[in-house]
Formats: structure tokens, sequence, C-alpha cells
């Protein structure tokens, strides 16, 4: 996936509907806390992709980034360094891994 904004619009949308199903799913279950909902911890695997994805773009295109979608990177920041410690611990982050390792964890 080449790094662009029209991409990481797509994700930032991604992540926020995701969000709001996760409200939605602890609303319907009985008003389960959300700190209390097992999905948290994809939630923030999910929100440390689409961090590190704004991150890499700004630093690849500082200068085309609109404001607008650098301010969204930053309250991503700010989300992502509340949630940090409920992330999947690899030795690797996804993130950084090529497809191949992917795979390879993945078992695909």
């Amino acid at each position: 996936m080449a790094l662009t904004v029209q991409n990481f619009i797509k994700l930032a949308n991604f992540y926020n509907q995701m969000l709001m199903m996760m409200s939605a799913v602890c609303v319907e279950k009985g008003g389960v806390a959300i700190e209390n909902y097992s999905g948290r911890f994809f939630v923030a695997d999910t929100l440390e992709f689409v961090y590190e994805y704004g991150r890499r773009l700004m630093d690849a295109n500082k200068n085309s980034v609109p404001s607008d979608v650098a301010a969204v990177i930053e309250k991503f920041r700010v989300q992502y360094e509340r949630v940090k410690d409920l992330t999947t611990p690899t030795q690797k982050p996804i993130y950084e891994m090529t497809l191949e390792e992917f795979e390879r964890v993945m078992n695909i």
C-alpha cells in the first residue's frame, strides 16, 4: 500500500467506524464498559497501525500533507499513547514486517 493521504483517510475512517461498532456492541451486551470489552486489544492494535501509517506518511511527505490530516495524525498519536500497553507484543511490530514475515507469523 503506497503511503498516500487518501489511504490514510480510508484507514482513519475504518478505525472510527470500528470504534462506533465497539460502542454499539458494548451497549447491546448490557452496557459493558469499554475497558472490559475483549475487543479492546484488537482496537489498540488497529490504532497502532493507523497511527504508524500516518507517522510514516508525515515523514515521507511532510510538505504535502494537509494541516487537517496532520491534526488527525496527532490526535491518533495521543490516543495511541494512552492505549499502547494494550497492543499485542511481538518481537517486531507488524508495521515493520515484510509481507513474508507477516505471512509466517500469521501462518498463512
